[in-house]
């Protein structure tokens, strides 16, 4: 297997996407949906966005809004990812694949392969979406999908290598569990979290 894929979400400093940066994040994300702690606007997604390298991802995190604003939030925000995290339908990525940005379908559903809706990378969320609380990785419940997907939910610096053992994972996502306080990241939780994921 290649090297573990990583993306660090909810990034709203500088100072936090340059550490995501520079400890070697392959992805880096903005909360657009509403009514999170870690949401931000286009504008300053733009400015953290024009820090980040052509070799990393920028990708914008949506909610359950309507395909105009999602397709108006990444242009004016020039990420080059979209992440949708709601019930969003197949036509959703048949309508933001034009732009030529790399789509994430987010689910906490249990889903057999990263594709279904048109998407180039499937998030398996934990079954209680930020709450903190991992799935019960080594449990029957528990099957991973084929192709490239990203274990998400619950992940820390203490319990992702074991994560990614378990279920053989692609790529891994987190945002709480590199917080301080809710909304707030910590850079050394960040460099721990992206050494510990791969080991």
């Amino acid at each position: 297997m290649s090297e573990l894929f990583v993306k660090i979400c909810g990034l709203k400093t500088g100072a936090d996407v340059d550490v995501a940066v520079a400890a070697g994040a392959d992805a880096v994300g903005f909360v657009f949906a509403a009514g999170s702690p870690r949401t931000i606007g286009a504008a300053a997604a733009r400015e953290l966005a024009a820090r980040v390298p052509d070799s990393v991802l920028t990708v914008g995190v949506f909610r359950g809004q309507p395909v105009e604003e999602v397709r108006r939030l990444a242009e004016e925000s020039g990420v080059r990812g979209v992440q949708l995290h709601g019930d969003e339908g197949p036509e959703y990525y048949e309508a933001l694949r034009a732009g030529g940005r790399t789509l994430l379908r987010a689910t906490a559903e249990r889903v057999k392969r990263c594709g279904e809706y048109g998407e180039d990378l499937l998030l398996l969320d934990a079954p209680d979406p930020g709450s903190g609380k991992p799935w019960n990785w080594g449990s029957e419940e528990f099957t991973a999908p084929e192709g490239r997907w990203l274990l998400a939910g619950g992940l820390t610096p203490g319990n992702v290598r074991e994560a990614v053992e378990t279920t053989g994972a692609w790529g891994v996502d987190v945002s709480s569990g590199v917080e301080r306080e809710r909304g707030v990241k910590d850079p050394a939780l960040i460099r721990a979290f992206i050494e510990a994921a791969r080991g």
